[in-house]
């Protein structure tokens, strides 16, 4: 595979990482949406120092990881029971 060596820079931190070509654009996408968030969280918060201000970033994130990873297994649009009914007819074939 074909690996691409990066810096990223969080909370004027420069982290090196070795990803593959096809993930840079959403790291560096990502890497945007998290500066956005440390800055939402240094101007609206009396938050001063940084570590605090990624422990919230990261708490905000987890919690929007763990909401999407629970809807997935309650919201799954009766796929499962026509994958049932799918595989039961196959059987009888």
């Amino acid at each position: 595979m074909d690996k691409l060596s990066i810096k990223i820079n969080i909370a004027n931190r420069f982290y090196p990482m070795k990803i593959e070509r096809s993930l840079e654009e959403s790291i560096r996408n990502a890497v945007k949406n998290i500066d956005s968030r440390l800055k939402f969280y240094e101007d609206n918060y009396e938050i001063k120092d940084k570590q605090d201000i990624l422990a919230m970033c990261l708490i905000e994130y987890a919690s929007k990881l763990e909401k999407l990873n629970s809807n997935k297994v309650i919201n799954d649009d009766g796929i499962s029971d026509k994958l049932i009914k799918l595989d039961q007819l196959l059987s009888d074939i």
